[in-house]
């Protein structure tokens, strides 16, 4: 029997993203997956509207608002134990119904002791791709994604490492999510996924782009948009996190204003 996998969608308040992206699921073409949503504490009416639509989906409701890394690892904390990998989906999202089964190929081809990330292109029908893997060097203040804002025309059509897997689709097993312990909390949001990764790569965990596994991804739709500021304040402050927790030598002042740069011209959440 092929491997059971879990896809955790987080929900705060957007209750017509998160139905979209749950209507997408019900289209996904594979044998062996379940849905748990995960509210995170949202405003009544978003968890009804949800419920009027999907009143057999498998609901965690927390008490309160715990961000992106808490509501994900209470998710984790919250599955079955026949579960043996978790896909961590952004509520606005619209997924391709072969996401999941061109996954399966890169677990088939690469192995489990890998994070997974698929092609996200910007909000459905865009051609034009989000994420078509992921750059970091703390040194210069870049964390950004590769072939941002480009037409989609399978140059990067290939499976290939990258250095890291964006939260807004990640597929990781089980056992390795457990090994690291989860998404660092003190990331509130922005760099998480990133901080992940850097850590899985400490343990030998690398990360793998599989483009025919795609999705659409409503960019920053909790924050308010692809050029927001509250977006940069947000991302700068967990680059500065992410500098002292995985390379404390650097200077705090320079890559903040590296990272202030990077944030303006290379942005992609």
């Amino acid at each position: 029997m092929i491997p059971k996998i879990t896809i955790i969608v987080l929900n705060w308040n957007r209750s017509n993203d998160t139905i979209n992206c749950l209507k997408s699921l019900e289209a996904v073409n594979d044998e062996n997956f379940k849905i748990l949503l995960v509210d995170n504490n949202s405003k009544i009416d978003s968890v009804k509207n949800i419920l009027l639509k999907f009143p057999n989906i498998n609901l965690l409701q927390l008490d309160k608002n715990y961000g992106y890394s808490g509501g994900n690892n209470r998710g984790f904390e919250h599955i079955s134990n026949d579960t043996e990998f978790i896909c961590f989906l952004n509520n606005d999202v619209i997924v391709d119904p072969n996401f999941l089964s061109n996954f399966r190929n890169g677990l088939k081809q690469f192995g489990e002791n890998y994070i997974f990330g698929p092609k996200i292109y910007f909000e459905y029908p865009s051609e034009r791709i989000w994420y078509g893997g992921g750059v970091v060097n703390l040194q210069k203040g870049q964390i950004y994604h590769k072939y941002i804002g480009q037409k989609d025309n399978n140059h990067n059509s290939k499976n290939c490492k990258t250095e890291y897997v964006t939260g807004c689709c990640l597929l990781i097993s089980k056992n390795n999510f457990k090994l690291l312990n989860g998404f660092d909390e003190s990331f509130n949001m922005y760099a998480e996924d990133v901080d992940l990764c850097l850590r899985a790569d400490k343990l030998n965990i690398k990360c793998k782009y599989i483009p025919n596994s795609k999705i659409w991804h409503k960019v920053s739709a909790s924050t308010g948009g692809r050029f927001s500021i509250q977006k940069y304040i947000k991302k700068i402050s967990s680059i500065q996190k992410l500098v002292k927790i995985h390379n404390s030598e650097l200077n705090p002042l320079l890559i903040t204003l590296k990272s202030i740069y990077n944030s303006i011209f290379h942005s992609e959440k």
